[in-house]
Formats: structure tokens, C-alpha cells, sequence
């Protein structure tokens, strides 16, 4: 099988390049797998990741078989950019090796354990939803204040003087820092009978 070969540092980390390429060398040679794309990202996270791209359009150029990565960090900036990456991978068939983790999706017990991640991403996030929505219940039982700041409504008496010299809602909006709709509902509440 031809093999790429992921390996990503950031700047203040470059002593580990070696060891993760050395690693990722020796594990290819005991597969009998031959490194044709050997692909080294040195960045922050934040930063673009001209290596990986090359990565991928050697994918998606059936350049390459399996790509071999030290850990699942090195290869996504997130689980959801990282599942997306391996969802990419699997679509094209090739196959995925993270050696820290030891997952290997070249095999049928691999491929079935890379969809955990993915639950468990999910489940993260359904918890998530569950305690904002619990935690806006409670607010709301306790009469607390809940949701964004209300900061255009603190600016009403001026959008209503502005609006009495005959400003224009743009001009009123820019002019106070606030969005157009929150002038616009500003002026209907104070006036219902207003409908611009």
C-alpha cells in the first residue's frame, strides 16, 4: 500500500517532528508499506495547513492508499473538522492510521470504531443543549434576566430624540453604535401605531 505520512508540530513544539516522523517510519516498514508522501505542517492550529491540503489532493488524486499520523490532534483542528477529514478519507478509500491512539481504519474493526468519536461529538453537544435549555428554565422560574444583554434598548430616549429631528433609521443606527432593527422595534414599541 502506498502510505502518506502526516506530521504537524507547532512552533514552539518542532523537537517532537522527528520523533513523530521516526515513529510513523518504522510502524509503515513493519506493515510492508511503502511512504510515498512523507508531509510535515509546522504552525499553530489557527494558522492554514499548506501540508495537509497537499495531504488531501493526494487523495483525492488516488495518489495515495493510507495516511499515517502520531495523533488525531496533528490531523484536525477539532472533532468535527477531524471526523469531516476521515468521512473525506473513507469516501475515497483511503484508509487512516493514528498510531497513539491506535486506531486503524485498513480494518473492518477499525472502520467500525472510527464512528465513536462521532458519537460521542454528538453526545457532548446534545448535553450541552440540554443544560443551556435547563438553565434558561431556571432563570425564567427565578425571574432572572436571561439571553444577550439588552444594550440597544438602553439607548431608546436617544433613537426617540434622533427620530424627532427626523433622522433616518440608518443614520439613527449607525450613529448609536446599534443595528437597524433594534431602532425600527424601538420606535414601534414606543410608538405602535408606527410601521416604517
Amino acid at each position: 500500500m502506498r502510505a502518506a505520512l502526516y506530521a504537524r508540530v507547532s512552533t514552539h513544539d518542532q523537537q517532537t517532528l522527528g520523533l513523530q516522523s521516526d515513529s510513523m517510519s518504522a510502524y509503515i516498514r513493519n506493515r510492508g508499506w511503502k511512504v510515498v508522501s512523507p508531509i510535515k505542517d509546522i504552525g499553530s492550529g489557527a494558522t492554514g495547513r499548506p501540508g495537509r491540503e497537499e495531504l488531501l489532493k493526494a487523495a483525492r488524486r488516488r495518489e495515495i492508499d493510507v495516511v499515517v499520523v502520531w495523533r488525531l490532534d496533528r490531523c484536525g483542528r477539532s472533532v468535527a473538522d477531524l471526523m469531516t477529514t476521515l468521512r473525506e478519507l473513507n469516501d475515497l478509500g483511503v484508509g487512516f492510521v493514528s498510531l497513539t491512539e491506535a486506531l486503524d481504519l485498513t480494518t473492518p474493526t477499525g472502520r467500525a470504531m472510527a464512528g465513536l468519536p462521532a458519537i460521542f461529538a454528538e453526545f457532548e453537544r446534545e448535553i450541552l443543549r440540554e443544560r443551556v435549555r435547563a438553565g434558561i428554565a431556571q432563570a425564567r422560574k427565578e425571574g432572572r434576566p436571561h439571553g444577550r444583554p439588552p444594550t440597544a434598548s438602553l439607548k431608546a430616549d436617544e433613537v426617540l430624540r434622533l427620530k424627532a429631528e427626523q433622522m433616518s433609521h440608518s443614520e439613527i443606527a449607525r450613529r448609536l453604535g446599534i443595528g437597524r432593527t433594534s431602532v425600527r422595534r424601538i420606535l414601534v414599541e414606543s410608538w405602535p401605531g408606527l410601521r416604517q
